[in-house]
């Protein structure tokens, strides 16, 4: 894809668009820099009456990096507002295991970040209120975090959707089935 090509794909409404917002001075800056990096590679494109483009595309380097980066789990309970969902899109487009997998792993993150704000907050029950406020909201945040990450393995709509698109039997196994994996 070119860079423009990119930055319209970044803006459909039932993608990356819903999440990250871009401007197109940015994506091309950070084009340049996963180029720089080596993460991506650039091929020239030549065009009749219309200036020569930029064609790019994932390197090993950058396949590795993207896969190492979809799989793991983000580090801070803030970043699942964006990073996460960064993740979570680019993991359904792999499919439902990578779903599921990335899924799992930020639930596993989560009852650690959960188990550690128990543990603040019951160490300051007596000593400090309105901290103790302030870690139960955090505490309220993970466990929203966690109900919401069920309902990401997979919808039956999407199921359907994916059926039809894929002209597949069957893409993946009811929800319990997953979990019980």
């Amino acid at each position: 894809m070119h860079g423009y090509d990119i930055y319209r794909e970044m803006l459909r409404p039932d993608g990356l668009g819903t999440v990250w917002r871009v401007r197109r001075s940015q994506l091309y800056a950070l084009l340049a820099k996963l180029e720089e990096r080596d993460y991506i590679a650039a091929s020239l494109e030549m065009q009749e009456n219309r200036p020569t483009r930029r064609v790019f595309h994932l390197t090993k380097r950058g396949r590795d990096a993207f896969a190492s980066w979809v799989a793991e789990p983000v580090e801070r309970p803030r970043d699942i507002r964006l990073e996460f969902l960064l993740k979570l899109y680019f993991a359904r487009r792999e499919g439902p295991e990578a779903v599921f997998q990335l899924v799992r792993a930020q639930r596993v993150r989560c009852l650690e970040w959960l188990a550690n704000y128990t543990k603040r907050s019951e160490a300051c029950r007596d000593t400090c209120p309105f901290e103790r406020l302030v870690w139960q909201f955090r505490i309220s945040q993970i466990e929203a975090q966690l109900k919401w990450l069920e309902s990401c393995i997979y919808h039956p709509d999407d199921r359907e959707r994916d059926v039809a698109s894929s002209g597949a039997k069957q893409v993946v196994n009811d929800k319990e089935s997953l979990n019980g994996s």
